[in-house]
């Protein structure tokens, strides 16, 4: 499975892939079929999770390009991204594609108003950031993973959630 995401920078000032940073693919190799990329079985899914900035927004961290303008045209109205994906069937060689739009409906301003496995990938992702030190997490603290990831449990048939907020507790500095 191949995925291509694409921004509309009318919508779309700056975006970040989240926890896939090694994976990425060159533009051209997206349409070979002789180059490989992530395997997903039948029944099972993949979630990525891309940080974006809006035009304008106080949040950028990179100056203007020099030689783009500075207010896109609008494409495709509410489109904020367009969605290829390629995969080939076991026992195919060539792969097959689907298109399709994102819509800014279908964007979660806010990782806290999703479904229970959105937020719980972003609770573990978070908290991956976090490990790291990574720069970007900047203002998210212990606590507000904490109540994310305990607020995402949902359906814990086996208890690794349950299990990754005993985690989270651990590493947390005390007071948080």
């Amino acid at each position: 499975v191949k995925v291509q995401v694409e921004f509309n920078p009318a919508q779309v000032a700056e975006y970040r892939l989240i926890g896939y940073e090694t994976r990425m693919l060159k533009r051209e190799d997206f349409k070979n079929d002789k180059i490989d990329a992530g395997e997903i079985s039948a029944g099972h899914t993949v979630t990525a999770i891309y940080e974006i900035t809006p035009p304008g927004s106080k949040a950028l961290l990179h100056e203007p390009l020099r030689y783009q303008p500075e207010r896109p045209q609008p494409r495709g109205g509410d489109e904020i991204a367009f969605l290829r994906l390629r995969y080939t069937q076991p026992g195919e060689s060539t792969s097959k594609l689907i298109e399709k739009p994102v819509r800014l409906a279908q964007v979660l301003a806010d990782p806290t108003h999703g479904s229970a496995d959105a937020r719980f990938a972003v609770a573990v992702a978070g908290f991956a950031q976090m490990l790291r030190g990574d720069p970007y997490i900047k203002d998210w603290d212990y606590g507000r993973l904490l109540a994310l990831a305990q607020g995402a449990r949902g359906d814990d048939r086996f208890g690794y959630r349950a299990e990754f907020v005993q985690l989270v507790r651990m590493m947390a500095p005390a007071g948080q």
